[in-house]
């Protein structure tokens, strides 16, 4: 039987940081796989490294960390071994990123439907018309109340519950192969958790 290889496929990975002048290893010797439709959860205590695991796959880092091990593989592309160009290709068309605190992960200046419409705009060829509707289609998609009016609203005008939800339109936009979600239901109430 002809078996896909998964989506992820994380193997061996280190990572080191340089903190204060040393150097420490924050994650060794990780080993993650996801197939198709499944849904993988890390656990760990604070600090252990679960962060910056999934910062990895796409390769956005804190400047002081790196990966100095192991390999990264999206659905069969070894993603150690692409250029920035292709990685910003990758991110939102292959790989979704909701971050940890949605208020940082926003533009301030920009209002909510740019950001993401944004996303479209790098991976897919819609008309000015289509990339709105879509957008807003996204919105209600994630549960954001009133789309229409939230639109043009900045994210300091929203609950920390709706700019997360923001940050889930924005990764799932371009229904990106795989999703990575790092806390994605902190901000929100149990009910829409």
């Amino acid at each position: 039987m002809n078996q896909r290889p998964p989506i992820l496929s994380i193997e061996g990975l280190i990572l080191s940081a340089t903190v204060r002048g040393s150097t420490i290893f924050p994650v060794t010797d990780a080993h993650v796989r996801v197939g198709a439709g499944e849904i993988v959860g890390l656990i760990g205590e604070s600090g252990s490294g679960k962060t910056l695991t999934a910062l990895a796959v796409p390769r956005l880092l804190p400047t002081n960390v790196a990966i100095t091990g192991g390999t990264i593989y999206v659905d069969g592309q070894d993603l150690l071994i692409l250029g920035e160009a292709e990685l910003v290709k990758r991110r939102g068309l292959d790989i979704g990123m909701v971050f940890q605190d949605s208020l940082s992960s926003l533009n301030p200046t920009q209002t909510l439907g740019k950001q993401i419409a944004e996303v479209l705009t790098l991976h897919e060829n819609l008309s000015k018309s289509q990339m709105h509707s879509r957008t807003l289609e996204i919105m209600g998609e994630v549960g954001l109340p009133q789309p229409k009016e939230r639109f043009d609203a900045y994210p300091h005008q929203l609950s920390g519950g709706m700019r997360q939800r923001v940050a889930i339109a924005i990764a799932i936009a371009c229904s990106p192969k795989l999703v990575i979600a790092d806390e994605p239901t902190t901000a929100l109430d149990v009910t829409t958790q």
